[in-house]
């Protein structure tokens, strides 16, 4: 047992950043057995090994519940093509865009793979990270994206992080299948849905349901089978357009529907209605400079959770730090400091399913929590390009 004290407190329980001036936290077997303040700790919890964290502030373990993170290549080249004016969906069309990572991507094996995203998860973990979720969906075969799986899973085995991986076959239609959406779904998406949740490889399915992508209908094909299957949902939604993928996903129960630039009325209802989390992704709309940001006043007012996550992939969201995307969120989204963050801890962790283990520092919970060199929390949202970690707690140790 271990009773980590002299410490200001930010638990997110109630889903907000207050604090507890002169809190503590006990652990004990990787659990959070008390946190509070340091007065009421439970005689039965008030003998072990004491950490004195010097004053310092203590949050929960941040979550990226949205990255690309294991895949191959960069695309720094439509960077410069949209620098000179191209847009997303022009460089996609002619080419460019998620097909132009699949080359790259399939040519590495699980070892190529894995040694390419561990700096991505490097530095995600350097500033306090515990819980990222990996996807597939630059193999566009089965072979490869089963390979981008198995890559994200034995990431988790190499680095002190909890993983959670989601299968995003349905992210584009590569090469082989230009104009055959349907064909490709049938002779891989599905199968290879199928093949990984045998292997226990999949966590959740995921999908882009756009015009340059896949439709409602398309994304149903493939939402049922997870249903058969028992495995949770969440979509790409609403980033380029409106058809209607939000409601789509929250007809399903989803976890999520993320980016939403595009979110109507009725999906912000029915997202509300279903439960499911919008995970907005300011470094993709930051990186794109889109203009039409997420109807954040009427997520809000709805009571939908909202949360935010770095989406660091190669083409349009390069991005590996979660400190920065609290600030984009703030700034560009106009979220405020305890929706920034409530958005990368506890509504992060519900729109990957494990709010009942992580997010908050709570009795039962995984004792997953970061210790930062500053004064309020406020500061992990307004300073650029500043990483004040001073600890990661992962388990009840220290890393």
């Amino acid at each position: 047992m271990r009773i980590w004290q002299n410490l200001k407190l930010a638990s997110l329980a109630d889903g907000t950043a207050a604090t507890v001036e002169d809190g503590a936290i006990v652990t004990a077997d990787g659990l959070v057995l008390y946190a509070g303040p340091r007065g009421a700790i439970p005689a039965d919890a008030a003998d072990g090994e004491v950490v004195d964290l010097g004053g310092r502030l203590v949050t929960p373990a941040l979550v990226d519940c949205h990255t690309h993170l294991v895949h191959g290549g960069n695309r720094a080249r439509e960077f410069e093509m949209r620098l000179a004016g191209a847009s997303y969906e022009e460089i996609a069309r002619a080419g460019g865009g998620i097909v132009s990572t699949v080359e790259a991507t399939r040519a590495l094996d699980i070892d190529g793979l894995v040694a390419l995203a561990l700096p991505r998860l490097d530095a995600l973990l350097a500033e306090g990270t515990g819980t990222v979720e990996i996807k597939s969906g630059y193999g566009l075969s089965i072979a490869a994206e089963l390979d981008m799986l198995r890559a994200a899973r034995r990431l988790e085995s190499l680095r002190p992080v909890r993983i959670v991986t989601s299968y995003l076959a349905a992210h584009a239609v590569p090469a082989e299948y230009c104009g055959r959406p349907d064909d490709y779904i049938a002779d891989i998406v599905l199968p290879g849905l199928r093949q990984g949740h045998a292997e226990g490889l999949i966590d959740a399915v995921d999908g882009f349901c756009e015009g340059i992508a896949f439709s409602p209908d398309q994304i149903r094909r493939i939402f049922d089978l997870a249903a058969e299957l028992g495995l949770p949902v969440k979509l790409h939604a609403e980033q380029l357009s409106n058809l209607g993928g939000a409601s789509l996903v929250a007809s399903y129960g989803g976890l999520s529907a993320d980016h939403l630039e595009y979110l109507d009325g009725k999906g912000v209802a029915d997202l509300a209605a279903a439960g499911s989390v919008a995970v907005l992704l300011p470094g993709a709309y930051y990186m794109l400079r889109e203009k039409q940001a997420p109807p954040v006043a009427a997520l809000r007012a709805a009571g939908v959770p909202m949360a935010v996550a770095t989406d660091c992939n190669p083409g349009t969201s390069p991005l590996t730090s979660l400190l920065l995307t609290m600030n984009m969120a703030a700034t560009l989204f106009g979220l405020t400091i305890d929706e920034c963050l409530a958005g990368a801890t506890v509504n992060a962790a519900r729109a990957l399913g494990l709010n009942a283990q992580s997010g908050t520092l709570e009795q039962g919970k995984r004792a997953d929590f970061a210790v930062w060199d500053v004064r309020s929390p406020a500061e992990l949202v307004y300073r650029i390009g500043f990483n004040p970690l001073h600890a990661r707690i992962f388990d009840g140790q220290r890393i």
